[in-house]
């Protein structure tokens, strides 16, 4: 896995779940920590509640596109282009710097603190798209989990993160069809 893809999926990877996951952006101090763990922030840097609000907004507007990446249903027409939108905005907000060495180019985040921490993402994202990996990055179609993932299919059609969604959300389809058809009948 490319550094690009862990900080995104690292990023996207913060949400609360039916499974039992944690909301990691619930409150600053929540965000700060988990971006002092990732070695993104120092613990001299002041995070407040509206910046952990600024981090939950650009997560959800990347899991809605990457739902649309994996094709699910919940990635309707106004949803996508609502998300795109805001990531627009987003890159305005968080200015990227091209860096230049001997030994290769990158994207970076120039700013400092939280915005940094935002541009870094959106460095990362915007590294996956030269690279042409961006549509692989997909959120579980999977209702309750929406889970980051890379999808390693070789035909790019993998929706799941895991077997086990693939399984929950064929049961549920399966039983779906089974009330309908018990519906259909005529008694």
């Amino acid at each position: 896995m490319t550094q690009s893809t862990e900080t995104l999926l690292n990023f996207v990877n913060t949400r609360a779940d039916a499974g039992g996951r944690v909301e990691q952006f619930g409150t600053g101090a929540d965000l700060a920590e988990w971006a002092a763990a990732h070695g993104l922030l120092g613990g001299e840097t002041v995070v407040t509640d509206a910046d952990a609000a600024a981090a939950r907004e650009l997560r959800d507007a990347l899991v809605s596109v990457m739902l649309a990446h994996a094709g699910t249903p919940e990635a309707d027409d106004a949803s996508v282009a609502s998300a795109e939108r805001y990531l627009g905005q987003a890159g305005s907000r968080y200015p990227l710097t091209t860096v230049v060495t001997a030994g290769g180019v990158r994207v970076g985040s120039e700013s400092r603190g939280v915005p940094g921490v935002l541009g870094g993402v959106l460095a990362a994202i915007t590294e996956l798209g030269l690279s042409g990996a961006w549509d692989r990055v997909k959120a579980c179609a999977n209702p309750p989990c929406h889970l980051g993932f890379v999808d390693r299919t070789r035909n790019r059609a993998g929706r799941f993160c895991s077997s086990t969604c693939g399984s929950q959300a064929s049961v549920r389809a399966h039983r779906a069809r089974q009330r309908q058809s018990a519906g259909d009948t005529p008694q």
